[in-house]
């Protein structure tokens, strides 16, 4: 049928770009799919995080002759327990930390107004301005335009809370159903999938699965330990640096470091911008406690609970980060390394079995 592969590569693309054009003129007819996977993601992913992440505690019970479902509501009571604890101690100066900060935000905003003010005064800016880099009719229309926006942008603000708390409601309600079934029954899901595949395959098929999950496994397992390092670590180094709002800031730092690289400098703005306001020399302090904390934990905590199992090199890393950033914003920069690390997984086991069966 074709003379050559340049008249098969061809048609291929063709047909490629035909069914994409139709599928966007037929868009209406995925939306119900589109829902039902938006809604399903997030109990599911948040059961898949910590399913990986408490799978070792149920094994470790279970091969101690205790009951898996015993174990499981045994890791609940225990888990529930240790939050309400935490809560019972971090809540209360969590929650003056948030009233204080909440309580000075106007004085805060009237100090950088006036920071503004004294800039505007500047040489430096005058010259900015003489050199025609920045309009001043430009800047004042745009604060113009933004404050005639703003009720508009309160109000899809206000509906955009609305629907986090629903959705937060929704994952709170479903997530322990999803994750007991799957600590109950996660490691026959192998098992189920292996007859879909060929017989010759299956060997290679199960291997397959199994790297993917210790991939995961020791991603999350060691991202949360991480996590807690870096957040006790800067927070009692805000301690000793004297910053407002330490435990809020160690906090923000704490989970932004599930972000490589980039989360870091994500982490440290608002313990900087808080330090500027209270002192010109605090955020040098500041910046010393997050690079001491940095270098703990890229030169021993990473290595040790991570080690090289994900073998990513860093331009792969920023370069995915860039691209996942600007297609799903932060989720996407959370997400952007295990799915890479999980695919380049499979891919390789694909190559593998591929090259043995050639050979």
């Amino acid at each position: 049928m074709f003379k050559s592969k340049l008249q098969f590569w061809t048609f291929e693309l063709l047909m490629i770009a035909l069914f994409i054009y139709v599928c966007t003129k037929i868009s209406f007819v995925f939306e119900p799919v589109a829902v039902f996977i938006s809604t399903l993601f997030f109990p599911i992913f948040v059961s898949g995080f910590l399913y990986f992440l408490f799978q070792p505690i149920v094994s470790f019970l279970v091969n101690r002759k205790v009951p898996k479902g015993l174990a499981i509501l045994t890791l609940y009571v225990v888990f529930i327990g240790l939050i309400a604890a935490i809560i019972g101690v971090v809540g209360p100066a969590l929650s003056r930390q948030i009233t204080d900060l909440v309580h000075n935000i106007p004085s805060y905003v009237e100090e950088a107004r006036q920071f503004i003010d004294r800039l505007s005064h500047s040489r430096g800016f005058t010259w900015i301005v003489e050199q025609e880099y920045v309009s001043l009719d430009q800047l004042e229309d745009s604060i113009l335009n933004y404050a005639s926006t703003l009720p508009t942008n309160l109000k899809n603000s206000i509906s955009s809370v609305f629907s986090v708390v629903t959705n937060i409601t929704l994952i709170i309600v479903t997530v322990p159903f999803v994750l007991f079934y799957m600590l109950k029954d996660g490691q026959k899901l192998p098992k189920r999938i292996l007859p879909f595949v060929p017989s010759s395959y299956r060997k290679e098929a199960l291997r397959m699965m199994k790297e993917t999950a210790n991939t995961l496994a020791t991603y999350i397992q060691g991202q949360v330990l991480v996590c807690l390092f870096v957040g006790i670590t800067t927070f009692i180094g805000y301690l000793i640096i004297d910053l407002p709002y330490a435990l809020i800031l160690a906090i923000i730092g704490a989970i932004t470091n599930i972000i490589p690289y980039v989360g870091p400098f994500i982490g440290a703005a608002p313990a900087l911008i808080v330090g500027l306001l209270y002192s010109p020399t605090k955020p040098l302090f500041v910046l010393l406690v997050i690079v001491i904390v940095q270098q703990l934990d890229g030169n021993v905590i990473s290595p040790l609970v991570i080690g090289k199992k994900l073998n990513t090199h860093p331009l792969t890393i920023i370069i995915l980060l860039l691209v996942a950033g600007n297609i799903a914003g932060i989720l996407g920069m959370i997400l952007a390394i295990p799915t890479y690390a999980v695919t380049k997984t499979i891919v390789f086991n694909i190559v593998r079995v591929v090259r043995v069966r050639r050979s």
